[in-house]
C-alpha cells in the first residue's frame, strides 16, 4: 500500500502526466498538435519541449550506452511533470555549464553532484557537470535504458545548433479525469483526419514499470506471510493441545470440584489474548521499521530530498492488529474447547481419556513396533522415535523448512536470473548477439565501409541491422495502440530473437507481435493486422507472438522489406548486431571497431549493455529479498526451538532414564537433532521444488501485465542449494539449543518431572 501511496503522492506532487507525446516534423506538425490540446477543456497540456537524441555518455571514466533525450529545459516549475529535486538546489533552470539528471541514472552509474559527464554528438564531445539529481517519473524508473538530461538553453543551442539531424519535440498531457482520455483522442483523431502516428507513452505503462519490483516483493511477502500466520496458529493449537494433555489429570480434578469446561477454556483464551496484546505491539513497530527499509531500498529512485514520504495509515495498522487478535482468540477458543471432552473419572484414573489409554497400551504391547530399527545405532533409534511419536510437530517442521527454503531459493534464482541475464536474453525479448554497434553520427558514418570491414573480418560470423519505428495499430472501439516496431535488415533468427508461438517474420507481408499487442487486438497466428508505420498503411500476416519485458510486449517485429514497399531506397542503419565465430573475442572486436569508426559509432558487448540495464533491478531487489530471507530464517529458528522445547518437556522422564543408564546429555541431544535434521532436509527438498517451479507459476498473473508469459530463470544450483541449507541449519540450531535443558538437569529431576 505504501508503494502505491508513494507513487501516487509523487505523481500528484509533480502534477504528473497521464500521457507523453513525442514528435518530429515529418508526420504531424508539433505546433498544430500542441495548440489543439492547449484549447481543450479538462486537459492540461505542457508547452512543446525541444530535444535532441544522443546514444550514450561517459561518467567516472566509464562509457555507458543509453538513449538520452537532451532537453532544452523550460523555466521551472513546469505546468506538468514538475521535477522534484532529490539532490541539489531547486532552481528555475540549470545554470550554464550544468545539467540535471534523473535519480535512476545517478544511482546506476554512481554519479554525484558536481561530477562531470561527457557527451559525444559524433562530431564533437562536450562535458557538463551535474548540479541537480531529480525525480523524473516518465524516464527515471527501473527497466529504463533512457533518460532525460535537462540542459541550460544556451548550452543546448551551443552544442546542437550545428548538429546534423532534426530537432524532436516532447509534450505532456494531464486529464482532469483520466478515464475520459479515450473520448478526447476520438476528437483529436477526427481533427487529424486519421490516427496519431507518432510515439505516445501512457500512464498505465509509467505506473506499471515503476511498481513491478514492489509488486513481486509484495506478492512474496503476502503469500509467505499468510503461510507463516497459519503455521503460527498451528503452534498455538499445538501448545494448547499439549497443555491439555499434560494437565489432563489436573483438569479432571478441577472439573470434579465444579469448574465448568467454559471457564477452563477461558483460561487458555485469556492467556493467548494477553500474550497477543503484548506481542502484536512490538510486532507492528518492527513491521514499520522493516517496511521502511524495504520501501526506501526498492523505491530509492522516487526519493525527493533526504527521505521518502512513507505514509503509515494508523487505521489500517490497527485493523490488522484487531484481525490478528481475533484470529488468535478464535484459534485458542477452538483448541481449548477440547476440555469439554475431559471426563473427571477417566482423567483421575488414567491421566488421559480411556480411548487414549487403550491406544497407548496397544502401542506398548506391539513388540514389533520398532523391530525394523533394532539394528540401527541407539542415537538414530531415539531420533526416529521422536519423529514418529510427535507426528504433528514433525509435519510442521517439514512445512516450515519447505517455506523458508522456498523463499531463499526463489530469491537466489530471481537475483541470478537478472545477474545472468545474458543466458536468457531471447526469453526476455532481446537478441542474443555478441556485439552491438550504435551509430552515433549519421553524417560521418558510411554503412558501405562498415560492412566491408565486417565482411573482411574472419572473426565475424554474421550481422544484422536494426531500426525502430513507431507503429500505430487501430483498435476499435479503444484508443489506437502506439507501439515500437523493430525493423530488421537480416535474419531475426540469426540475431537470436525468439517467439513463444509461431515464427519470426521473413517476408514483406509478415509481422510478429508482442504478447500484450496480441491480447489487446485479439489476434492470433495467421490473422491480418492493420498497422501504420511512418504514416504508411500496411496489412500484414501475424506469423509469431513473442514475450518481451521491454515495452511490456507492446511492440512488433517486421523485416526491412516492409518499409521498402513505400521507400525503395530504405536501408536500416541505426544499430548493428554482430555474432562472432568465437564469443570470447567480443572485447577484442569492440576495441577494433571503436578504433576504426570512433567518430561515428559506439560499440559494446551485449553483456555490457545488459549489465547496465539490469543493474538497477538487482540493486533494488537485493535488500528486500535479503531482509525477507533473514526474517524467515529467524522465524524458523524460533518456532522449531519452541516445538523442540515442548517435545523435550513431554519426554523428560524418558530422557531421565537414558541419562540414568549412562547416556550422555550430548548423545541424547544429537539423537533428537538428527531427527530434526532428517525432517528439515526433507522439507528443504520440497522447498527447492517450490522455489524453482511453483512460485514462478504463481507469479504469472503479475508477469503477464508486464508482457511475460513466464519468468525466464537462470538457476545457479550450487548457490541455490547452499542457501536452502540455511533452513536446515536454522532448524538444527533451534533444536540443539532447545535441548540444552537436558544437559543442565539432573536425571533424578527429569524422572520426577
Amino acid at each position: 500500500m505504501n508503494t502505491n501511496n508513494i507513487f501516487e503522492k509523487i505523481h500528484h506532487d509533480s502534477n504528473g502526466a497521464h500521457q507523453i507525446l513525442t514528435m518530429g516534423k515529418d508526420i504531424h506538425n508539433p505546433i498544430t498538435v500542441n495548440n489543439w490540446w492547449q484549447e481543450q477543456q479538462g486537459v492540461t497540456a505542457s508547452n512543446l519541449i525541444p530535444y535532441r537524441n544522443l546514444s550514450g555518455f561517459t561518467a567516472n571514466g566509464v562509457e555507458k550506452q543509453n538513449l538520452l533525450f537532451m532537453m532544452n529545459t523550460p523555466k521551472m516549475p513546469f505546468a506538468i511533470d514538475r521535477l522534484l529535486f532529490s539532490e541539489g538546489e531547486n532552481q528555475d533552470y540549470p545554470t550554464e555549464g550544468t545539467i540535471w539528471i534523473p535519480t535512476s541514472m545517478a544511482s546506476t552509474s554512481n554519479i554525484s553532484l558536481g561530477d562531470a559527464i561527457e557527451f559525444n554528438t559524433g562530431e564533437k564531445a562536450f562535458s557538463l557537470s551535474v548540479s541537480g539529481i531529480v525525480v523524473d517519473l516518465p524516464y527515471g524508473g527501473p527497466f529504463s535504458n533512457n533518460a532525460r538530461i535537462w540542459m541550460n538553453d544556451s548550452d543546448y543551442h551551443k552544442q546542437f545548433d550545428t548538429m546534423i539531424g532534426s530537432e524532436q519535440y516532447m509534450m505532456a498531457l494531464r486529464f482532469d479525469d483520466y478515464q475520459q482520455s479515450a473520448n478526447y483522442w476520438i476528437e483529436f483523431e477526427k481533427f487529424l483526419n486519421g490516427p496519431y502516428l507518432e510515439s505516445k507513452m501512457e500512464y498505465v505503462d509509467l505506473y506499471s514499470f515503476n511498481l513491478i519490483i514492489n509488486k513481486i516483493i509484495g506478492f512474496i511477502m503476502i503469500a509467505f506471510g499468510v503461510a507463516m500466520l497459519f503455521i503460527s496458529l498451528f503452534i498455538i493449537g499445538f501448545s494448547i493441545s499439549d497443555a491439555i494433555l499434560t494437565n489432563y489429570k489436573t483438569i479432571g480434578v478441577i472439573k470434579s470440584l465444579g469448574l465448568t469446561s467454559r471457564k477452563i477454556s477461558a483460561t487458555y483464551v485469556l492467556q493467548f489474548l494477553l500474550l497477543s496484546v503484548v506481542s502484536i505491539i512490538p510486532g507492528l513497530i518492527a513491521s514499520t521499521i522493516l517496511s521502511r527499509v524495504i520501501i526506501e531500498s526498492s523505491l530509492s529512485y522516487l526519493k525527493s530530498g533526504k527521505h521518502l514520504t512513507i505514509i503509515q495509515d494508523f487505521r489500517i495498522t490497527m485493523l490488522l492488529a484487531v484481525i490478528i487478535l481475533v484470529i488468535v482468540i478464535l484459534t485458542a477458543f477452538i483448541y481449548s474447547n477440547k476440555t469439554r471432552h475431559v471426563e473427571p473419572v477417566q482423567a483421575i484414573k488414567y491421566g488421559m481419556s480411556e480411548f487414549a489409554n487403550s491406544k497407548l497400551n496397544r502401542r506398548l504391547n506391539n513388540s514389533n513396533h520398532l523391530s525394523n530399527f533394532v539394528n540401527l545405532p541407539i542415537q538414530l533409534q531415539i531420533g526416529i522415535k521422536n519423529i514418529t511419536k510427535n507426528m504433528k510437530s514433525s509435519i510442521l517442521i517439514i512445512v516450515l523448512t519447505a517455506i523458508t527454503s522456498a523463499i531463499l531459493v526463489f530469491s537466489a534464482v530471481m537475483l541470478n536470473s537478472f545477474i545472468s541475464i545474458k543466458q536468457n536474453t531471447p526469453a526476455f525479448g532481446y537478441d542474443s548477439s555478441h556485439v552491438v554497434v550504435t551509430v552515433s553520427n549519421d553524417a560521418t558514418f558510411s554503412k558501405q565501409q562498415f560492412e566491408q570491414f565486417l565482411r573482411s573480418d574472419e572473426r565475424i560470423k554474421n550481422h544484422a541491422w536494426l531500426d525502430q519505428f513507431t507503429g500505430v495499430l487501430p483498435n476499435e472501439p479503444n484508443q489506437p495502440l502506439n507501439i515500437k516496431v523493430d525493423t530488421l535488415e537480416g535474419s531475426f533468427d540469426a540475431a537470436g530473437y525468439e517467439t513463444i508461438s509461431g515464427r519470426n517474420p521473413v517476408n514483406k507481408n509478415e509481422i510478429a507481435i508482442g504478447l500484450n499487442v496480441a491480447k489487446a487486438l485479439h489476434k492470433n497466428l495467421g490473422d491480418i493486422v492493420e498497422v501504420y508505420i511512418e504514416g504508411k498503411q500496411h496489412h500484414l500476416i501475424v506469423t509469431g507472438i513473442y514475450q518481451s519485458i521491454a515495452n511490456m510486449s507492446n511492440s512488433a517485429r517486421i523485416t526491412a522489406d516492409v518499409i521498402k514497399v513505400y521507400n525503395a531506397t530504405y536501408s536500416a542503419s541505426k544499430q548493428s548486431m554482430i555474432n562472432l565465430v568465437d564469443e570470447t573475442l567480443s572485447a577484442q572486436i569492440v576495441d577494433d571497431l571503436n578504433n576504426n569508426f570512433k567518430s561515428s559509432v559506439k560499440v559494446d558487448t551485449q553483456q555490457t549493455l545488459l549489465d547496465d540495464f539490469f543493474k538497477v533491478v538487482v540493486a533494488v531487489l537485493i535488500i528486500p529479498l535479503s531482509v525477507i530471507g533473514i526474517l524467515f530464517i529467524a522465524v524458523t529458528f524460533i518456532i522449531i526451538f519452541s516445538v523442540s522445547r515442548i517435545n523435550v518437556r513431554k519426554e523428560s522422564g524418558t530422557y531421565g532414564i537414558f541419562k540414568s543408564i549412562g547416556m550422555t546429555s550430548n548423545t541424547i541431544r544429537w539423537s533428537i537433532t538428527s531427527g530434526i535434521l532428517f525432517l528439515s532436509a526433507l522439507g528443504t527438498i520440497f522447498g527447492i521444488f517450490i522455489g524453482v517451479k511453483v512460485i514462478p507459476v504463481a507469479l504469472q498473473s503479475i508477469l503477464l501485465e508486464y508482457g511475460l508469459l513466464e519468468l525466464p530463470l537462470a538457476i545457479n544450483w550450487p548457490v541455490s542449494i547452499g542457501l536452502s541449507l540455511l533452513s536446515i541449519l536454522a532448524a538444527c540450531l533451534g533444536c540443539w539449543l532447545s535441548t540444552k535443558i537436558i544437559a543442565k538437569t539432573s536425571p533424578r529431576i527429569l524422572l520426577v518431572e
